[in-house]
């Protein structure tokens, strides 16, 4: 994957900006209440203009905790599904190398998705912010992220993270198996000491 350099350490976790701007775009292409959700989470400037750079990630919590305090289960969860199919699309589209998908589209699905998974851990600096991101591969592929933004301070009798459920599965259908999918197991707003996730095809 193709992205930017780490910003220097300021002690202030970042996130890229698409945890931003896909939510926004998912909103609005179901008439949801973008403008409602983005101001209960102090974030209106975003929506007359995106983030070009990496944002704080207590904005991508604050936006998170407005949507699901906003929308009830069913919509917050396709809303964030869509984002996350959205930031899938975009790095498809013009972080991950054409080169490089080629490759792994060649290779048969167990080494493709190792590779894959490498590669999205060695970028989690761009979406786990100070999460602590870990992988395992085998079947299912199990991805960890301890101190997961997307759920951190919520408490929900059900998984929440969908924003990774939908950017993962999207990557791995288009790079390692139309029959990928993915399935959050353990969630941190359900009281787990990590949010997991099991990619299977």
């Amino acid at each position: 994957m193709n992205h930017p350099e780490p910003l220097p350490d300021t002690g202030v976790a970042r996130i890229g900006p698409n945890a931003i701007i896909r939510v926004a775009e998912a909103l609005q292409a179901s008439d949801g209440p973008a403008a409602e959700v983005f101001a209960a989470a102090g974030l209106s400037h975003y929506l007359t203009q995106p983030p070009a750079a990496m944002v704080l990630e207590t904005e991508v919590i604050a936006l998170q905790q407005a949507l699901r305090a906003t929308l009830d289960r069913a919509a917050a969860s396709a809303v964030n599904l869509d984002a996350g199919r959205r930031t899938g699309d975009y790095l498809l589209a013009v972080r991950i190398p054409k080169a490089a998908q080629r490759v792994l589209r060649l290779l048969p699905p167990r080494p493709a998705a190792r590779l894959l998974l490498k590669a999205v851990g060695q970028h989690a600096w761009t979406f786990a912010g100070s999460g602590r991101f870990d992988c395992e591969a085998g079947q299912p592929l199990r991805v960890t992220i301890a101190d997961c933004p997307t759920c951190r301070g919520a408490s929900a009798g059900f998984p929440v993270c969908d924003f990774y459920c939908g950017a993962f599965e999207r990557l791995f259908q288009t790079l390692v198996s139309p029959r990928a999918r993915v399935q959050e197991v353990a969630c941190g707003a359900m009281g787990a000491a990590a949010c997991v996730f099991e990619i299977t095809w």
